[in-house]
């Protein structure tokens, strides 16, 4: 991380804090619309995804029924839930849009998320031992963590993860590794899995058995269709999460270096660690705007739909300071996380001498 002195830290957080003052100060009915015009999207794409799906026994219907459907949920879950739990609109004093009241589709509660995620994860990024979003508990990506044998399998542990992808978020607060190390008991998370199986059963008896059954002569085409459309949605948002801290140059943190930071030095670490992706305004929209994650690290109460007019200033900033700007293409980017799962996989022996090997030569 670029070394800051004190007054370096306070001029950096006044810069940003300049740019977050100006946005605020000009909320209004452009972003209510905005949002608005996005939940409208999203229950069109959604009705009319369950409404084709029981003729999904012709094939360009289903694939139509099931990309709708798939849309819709990764339109939910990304650019609506997610912001609207950041509190990018509590503003607008709407009930349904509120940070505290509102509840996705998808299995992981609103409440879990606002505690791991909103809390846990945008406290503490990319801290090693302390943001347990790096990794989810599953995935070496730094040698921070020792190296055990069966990290050469972390590979096959992400497959399974983006397949999964909402049950392994949802899963996420189980803490599986401290149960392991017995650090906490089961009893400690029994309050958390009874809200668990209450959302999870909720979401899987929605697509998995009541709109089948709502259908029944066409029920298998039904489950297929909402199988694939829940696959959709997992392959994309963790695709665009993986994207937002665990590319090639997002760096890592010690608690030590990080204990009794200042808020500039909260900002240089969200500007270090977070990870940026290019492309056009619906991959934008589709990613929830993720694709400005060093935005979204900085302000992550401001309206997702900012991010693009405030990226210009932001990276100004960056480079009045000297900081790292770290962007690139949605597959460069994307690329460099499956470098990084696969280098950490590996034996550091071994990942050291394929990375001397792989240098460019100076001449």
């Amino acid at each position: 991380m670029k070394k800051l002195n004190e007054t370096q830290l306070q001029e950096l957080e006044q810069d940003l804090d300049a740019i977050r003052d100006d946005v605020l100060a000009d909320l209004g009915e452009r972003d209510a619309q905005y949002i608005r015009r996005m939940v409208r999207l999203h229950r069109t794409l959604e009705i009319g995804g369950r409404v084709l799906m029981p003729f999904g026994f012709i094939p360009p219907v289903f694939v139509a029924a099931t990309a709708s459907l798939g849309v819709a949920k990764i339109l939910e879950n990304m650019e609506i839930g997610h912001n609207v739990m950041h509190g990018q609109y509590d503003w607008m004093n709407d009930p349904n849009l509120h940070s505290q009241t509102y509840e996705w589709d998808t299995v992981c509660s609103g409440d879990s998320w606002r505690r791991t995620h909103n809390y846990e994860h945008h406290t503490y990024t990319n801290i090693i031992g302390k943001d347990r979003d790096y990794g989810y508990a599953v995935l070496r990506l730094s040698d921070d963590e020792k190296w055990k044998p069966w990290h050469a399998l972390q590979f096959i542990n992400y497959v399974l993860l983006t397949v999964l992808f909402q049950w392994g978020v949802g899963l996420h607060e189980l803490e599986t590794e401290k149960l392991h190390r017995r650090e906490i008991r089961w009893r400690d998370k029994l309050p958390f899995l009874k809200e668990f199986a209450r959302k999870g059963g909720r979401q899987a008896f929605k697509d998995y058995v009541f709109f089948p059954l709502l259908t029944l002569p066409v029920a298998p085409i039904v489950l297929a269709g909402n199988i694939s459309a829940n696959l959709i949605r997992n392959l994309w948002s963790s695709t665009v999460i993986f994207c937002g801290h665990f590319t090639q140059d997002a760096e890592t943190f010690t608690e030590e270096e990080c204990e009794g930071e200042s808020k500039g030095h909260w900002y240089l670490r969200q500007l270090s660690g977070s990870s940026n992706f290019t492309g056009g305004r619906w991959l934008h929209i589709l990613s929830g705007h993720l694709s400005y994650q060093i935005e979204h690290h900085v302000f992550p109460d401001l309206p997702a739909h900012r991010y693009p007019e405030i990226s210009e200033r932001v990276q100004a900033v960056c480079r009045k300071h000297g900081i790292h700007y770290n962007t690139g293409s949605f597959f460069k980017q994307y690329g460099t996380v499956l470098k990084r799962i696969g280098q950490y996989s590996l034996p550091d022996r071994m990942r050291l001498r394929l990375e001397r090997a792989n240098a460019p030569q100076a001449i």
